[in-house]
């Protein structure tokens, strides 16, 4: 409901909203650059003063103002011509002209109407409120995708779009929010939908019918400080039934010409002084300042827009579109989705259809819009979840925990819980394990046993399957086609080969760069950006189940690199090790936001050992910064299988690799990557102690024995893997 509620006011108001943020950013210049313009007056300079000043120079004047930015503004008759000028309060001079700025004009009325009058101005409200929506529906969103509040500054990861549509919300919707409120409460003002509660005193009847008192000398005006003036009328000439006007911060006033007795005042009321504080809070006028931050933050709004019509793309792509997907009050079957990269939402499509051709009704969303007290109907609630990392909630998920654990009561309804993971990592399936084990304690009932699905298999699934259609006492068969992203083309161009003297056949690929259409370029997709240790799946022949491979090379390399070892009947590493120049793989980019080197300057500890070197070596290719980089890199021989053995002394020449550890574990003393770790233990310790990250690539076996290499190095600084896995400064592709 919230996601809807954020993505359709956003796409359908997008133009309007980004006019009402554009045109409202450049107006909150205005103030700032009227204030720095304009003469200022001196803090004990008072009206009476002022007021003789201007009168001396011109004679005839009739009115004085003072806008919010200090500018003082004086308006005369000489000899039957108008005049007007903004003046030097320190001369009572005229220094430039009091013409309007037209552009700032122009601005206004685009900002307020689109120049089209009252309509204009509903529309323009329209889009305020619109932007008011959007505001609160993400501040929601961005909650909930970090977890909840307290973790509102937690990094993110993800594809880029989503993470910059996301860290420019959390900067800017404060300001968006009060911009738009703002916004809307001086549309109703304007359209007289609020009440007046403005306090005028009546004009006075009787008056001394004197002329000539001075202004110089009434002692209104005397304690009236410049700083709060806005507006003093004098009386019309040769009329001695009028009277001095006085507008100020704190009231309005008259004053007796003849006498220069206050004759009536009248204070601010309390809905007056909300009315001006909402007022300066939206132009900024009186706040130069906080125009210029609020106007910096309206700039955040076509960031957002465009960011946010990339990631609904992205979205719209990476979920199949499920037909008759039902509201989840009125579905009988609930099914939530924990996804990272989007495979897992294929699954619960074929679900939905499998169990709507049975005749059931299905909702299918994602377990972070996970609320119960919708369920109106549903008579089971079935989770698909996938695992990020080391048993973390994947994108989908976040929150979902939070919320279950918050219940007072578990749903009376029977759950299902099915995880997807690879049987390969040691925290295969752990958070469907994790949402299983909370559910159990918490008594809500079952109704299938957990399972698991490996490697996102068909035939694990249409097991799984039979056994749902059993507990419902309907027939149930799950045949699953994975929906592939968008594939390319890439064709070899070079190979090397390394490992056959220690029978373990590797390779380095090279691939020629796949043409881009101009949209990639514009979104990023695709092969038009990627980094080392990005992940490009390969799609053997005779499979619809993709091989991942980590990248060895970044876009601004010119080509596509992996590192692939043939496996003994392995059926995609068999394909690629074949391989000749000239020959062509059906390829996809998926990025992998969670293995990155970090901005700055703070040194690389890079850990790999076999294949493992390939984003390693990708990521020291592209140091050209010279940041510092330790590789620690483990092979069986090095006369066998070095990998990338001919460029390290290069790239150290070049300053890109700063100091080399290998391991060799063919030889007389077998020694592993760990082990060299264990003989560098003292500036291993003393960089991670300094800030050093700590990067992991390789075979699980080898990841484990690196942490507990680690973990032994590390006790004497009082720091841990784990404890640098939650500062971000230990991260792992582990395969």
């Amino acid at each position: 409901m919230i996601r809807a509620l954020h993505r359709w006011p956003g796409l359908l108001a997008l133009a309007l909203v980004t006019i009402l943020s554009l045109s409202g950013a450049a107006l909150s210049v205005f103030p700032a650059a009227g204030r720095l313009a304009a003469p200022q007056a001196q803090t004990d300079l008072t009206v009476a003063t002022l007021a003789e000043r201007i009168r001396a120079v011109y004679p005839g004047v009739e009115q004085i103002r003072r806008s919010p930015s200090g500018r003082i503004t004086a308006y005369w008759f000489d000899q039957g011509a108008p005049g007007a000028a903004v003046i030097d309060p320190a001369t009572g001079q005229g220094v430039a002209s009091a013409d309007p700025n037209q552009t700032l004009r122009w601005l206004t009325n685009l900002h307020r109407s689109l120049f089209l009058g009252d309509g204009g101005r509903i529309a323009m409200a329209a889009g305020a409120a619109a932007l008011l929506v959007l505001s609160l529906s993400g501040t929601a969103l961005v909650a909930r995708r970090a977890g909840g509040w307290r973790n509102w500054c937690a990094p993110l990861r993800g594809p880029r779009a989503g993470r910059l549509h996301v860290e420019i919300a959390r900067i800017a919707v404060t300001g968006l929010f009060l911009s738009s409120a703002t916004a809307l409460w001086m549309t109703a003002s304007t359209f007289d939908l609020l009440p007046d509660g403005g306090a005028i005193p009546a004009m006075p009847t009787e008056v001394s019918e004197g002329t000539g008192f001075a202004p110089g000398q009434m002692a209104t005006l005397q304690q009236t400080p410049v700083a709060e003036l806005r507006d003093l009328s004098f009386p019309y000439p040769g009329d001695a039934t009028d009277v001095f006007a006085l507008k100020t911060d704190r009231g309005t006033g008259y004053i007796d010409q003849g006498t220069g007795t206050l004759l009536a005042w009248a204070g601010l009321t309390g809905w007056q002084r909300v009315s001006e504080t909402i007022y300066m809070l939206h132009t900024g006028q009186g706040a130069a300042t906080l125009g210029l931050v609020l106007g910096l933050m309206a700039l955040g709004v076509p960031l957002m827009g465009a960011t946010g019509v990339m990631v609904w793309l992205a979205g719209r792509r990476g979920r199949p579109r499920i037909r008759g997907n039902q509201p989840a009050g009125r579905a009988g079957t609930i099914i939530l989705v924990g996804s990272e990269g989007g495979s897992t939402w294929g699954f619960a499509a074929t679900l939905h259809a499998a169990l709507t051709e049975a005749g059931q009704s299905v909702h299918v969303g994602p377990m972070s819009g996970f609320a119960p007290e919708r369920y109106t109907r549903a008579g089971r609630i079935i989770l698909l979840a996938a695992t990020y990392g080391d048993g973390a909630a994947p994108a989908t998920a976040k929150g979902f925990l939070d919320r279950l654990n918050a219940l007072d009561r578990a749903p009376d309804i029977p759950l299902a819980v099915l995880g997807f993971g690879d049987r390969g990592f040691p925290a295969y399936c752990a958070f469907a394990r994790e949402v299983a084990t909370t559910a159990q304690a918490q008594g809500w009932p079952e109704l299938v046993p957990l399972d698991t699905i490996d490697r996102q298999s068909p035939q694990d699934f249409t097991r799984w399957g039979r056994a749902l259609g059993e507990a419902l006492g309907i027939p149930l068969e799950l045949s699953h086609r994975p929906v592939l992203p968008k594939t390319d083309t890439l064709t070899l161009v070079s190979r090397r080969d390394y490992g056959a003297g220690v029978q373990a056949p590797t390779a380095i690929l090279r691939f020629a760069l796949p043409r881009v259409s101009l949209w990639q370029r514009l979104t990023g997709s695709g092969f038009a950006r990627f980094q080392a240790g990005d992940l490009v799946g390969v799609v053997p022949e005779a499979s619809a189940v993709p091989r991942l491979y980590s990248l060895a090379s970044g876009r601004r390399d010119g080509f596509v690199e992996i590192v692939v070892k043939k496996h003994p009947g392995g059926l995609c590493s068999g394909q690629l090790a074949a391989l000749e120049p000239g020959d062509t793989v059906t390829a996809f980019l998926r990025r992998n936001p969670g293995f990155r080197p970090g901005r700055g300057r703070a040194p690389l500890i890079l850990i790999g050992a076999g294949t493992g070197i390939g984003p390693l070596a990708g990521l020291i290719r592209g140091n050209g910064s010279g940041r510092p980089v330790h590789l620690f890199f483990g092979m069986r021989d090095p006369g066998s299988d070095f990998l990338y053995g001919e460029e390290m002394p290069g790239w150290q020449t070049e300053g890109r690799l700063t100091r080399l550890v290998s391991a060799v574990s063919r030889g007389a003393r077998p020694h592993y990557v760990q082990d060299a770790l264990r003989g560098e233990a003292t500036q291993v310790a003393e960089l991670i102690r300094d800030g050093a990250r700590v990067m992991v690539c390789g075979g699980r076996d080898m990841a484990t024995g690196v942490a507990e290499a680690l973990t032994g190095i590390l006790a004497p600084t009082g720091l841990t893997p784990s404890a640098l896995k939650a500062e971000g400064r230990y991260v792992e592709d582990v395969y």
